[in-house]
């Protein structure tokens, strides 16, 4: 058994506890569990402080319960939310469910073990339960001032969108999941970001009024970036888990690019490198930043944790090849699909195949056939300044043909505009 509260405490990753917690943890192997809401087929970067927290609840020793919301993602948690999310078919949150339970098995070892991870889904206790049976048994023990007085529920009242009642209920709701969980499960902790500590307390606080029990709450801090954008967010939108949704070279990309500060807190949430490692690194990277060795260190090791050593090889050519001097070999082993995925965001632009087999004179193929430069002038001066390559080769002479025996993997045409500029052109 090792401290888990003293393991978040030191990742910077503690924001609040209940009292006698950390000692009820200390005192042998304990159950307890996260929620995640399956509103998508995926997880995404903003739950891997959840997924980090099971996975060092399981390494501390203790039992960790993932429970995958058949029924509370049928509603909608208000929490941190400022207008109501849409409801879901049943249909559409069982595909959602069977996926989550894939990418869960990833991150943490469900086995028969003592503390071997457990999947558990409400809809197997809510399924049957009706309205009256509900307000009866579990609505009645907690009263409408106390859960007016929550935070998420009073943002949501002074706010212009209001509050369902389906939302206004989520709290109890949860707060039933906590119970049924203690009850059937001897789960003892509930874990969650700090947004879910109102809902967290009212389970604690059900399972006190409704059986005179104890129970206890530990949330995460919420991720932040240092520049005040959202955590989890590119200009594409959200980071997925899921390799179908964001590449793995993507994901890799996105821990890559963090800037220091935020490496200096992540690598700390998001990797399980002991605290002499970190340190170690962070001394390699003071000494030389440009090198970038915790980014390097937090990419790479969050990327294999999510998808694989594999694909954390393929992420590391294809930043070689783009921003280094990854060799053309490995770019004829990609396929077409993986190719658009690397070049996404990128100018593109289709020529004439027919067209291009007797070739165009590069000026021509850069400033009419394709919009790289503005003019042809404007080309002739950067390819007579050695500042363009095509397909990894500089261009010396603006007059060169491009033909269309030079297209790679039959169908592509890479320029490098300076040093970051690419362009792909594309032959149909």
């Amino acid at each position: 058994m090792t401290n888990f509260v003293e393991e978040l405490r030191w990742r910077g990753m503690l924001q609040d506890i209940m009292p006698g917690t950390e000692e009820k943890l200390n005192e042998g192997m304990t159950s307890g569990y996260i929620g995640f809401d399956p509103t998508a087929d995926s997880l995404h970067v903003g739950h891997l402080t959840q997924i980090m927290t099971l996975i060092h609840f399981q390494r501390a020793g203790h039992k960790p319960y993932a429970l995958v919301g058949g029924a509370t993602g049928m509603v909608g948690d208000p929490s941190g939310k400022s207008a109501e999310r849409n409801l879901q078919t049943e249909e559409m949150v069982e595909h959602n469910l069977n996926e989550l339970k894939k990418q869960l098995a990833r991150f943490l070892v469900f086995d028969d073990s003592g503390n071997g991870a457990v999947m558990i889904n409400n809809a197997d206790w809510f399924k049957d339960m009706s309205l009256f049976t509900f307000i009866r048994d579990i609505g009645k023990h907690i009263t409408v001032n106390y859960m007016m007085a929550k935070d998420s529920v009073k943002r949501r009242l002074e706010g212009d969108s209001g509050l369902s009642f389906t939302e206004f209920c989520y709290q109890l709701i949860q707060g039933y999941d906590f119970y049924y969980l203690w009850k059937h499960h001897n789960c003892l902790v509930q874990m969650g970001g700090s947004d879910q500590w109102g809902n967290i307390v009212t389970g604690t606080e059900l399972i006190r009024r409704k059986d005179a029990g104890t129970a206890f709450a530990i949330t995460t801090q919420l991720i932040k970036k240092s520049d005040g954008t959202k955590f989890g967010k590119t200009e594409s939108g959200a980071v997925w888990l899921d390799a179908a949704k964001t590449s793995p070279y993507k994901f890799y990309q996105f821990w890559l690019n963090a800037s220091d500060d935020d490496t200096k807190k992540w690598i700390r949430i998001f990797t399980l490198k002991t605290r002499q490692e970190i340190e170690a690194l962070e001394t390699q990277h003071d000494a030389a930043p440009h090198l970038r060795t915790l980014q390097k260190a937090l990419a790479e090791d969050i990327t294999v944790r999510t998808h694989s050593a594999e694909a954390l090889e393929t992420a590391i050519k294809t930043s070689e090849f783009l921003f280094g001097n990854g060799s053309l070999e490995f770019f004829k082993t990609l396929n077409e699909e993986q190719i658009l995925e690397i070049f996404e965001g990128i100018p593109q632009f289709t020529i004439s195949r027919t067209e291009l087999e007797p070739g165009i004179d590069a000026a021509t193929l850069l400033a009419e056939k394709s919009a790289v430069f503005a003019s042809k002038g404007e080309a002739k001066k950067l390819i007579q300044g050695g500042g363009v390559s095509v397909n990894k080769e500089k261009l010396n002479d603006p007059a060169q043909r491009i033909t269309g025996a030079g297209l790679l993997n039959n169908q592509f045409i890479i320029v490098q505009k300076g040093k970051k500029n690419y362009f792909l052109l594309i032959a149909k």
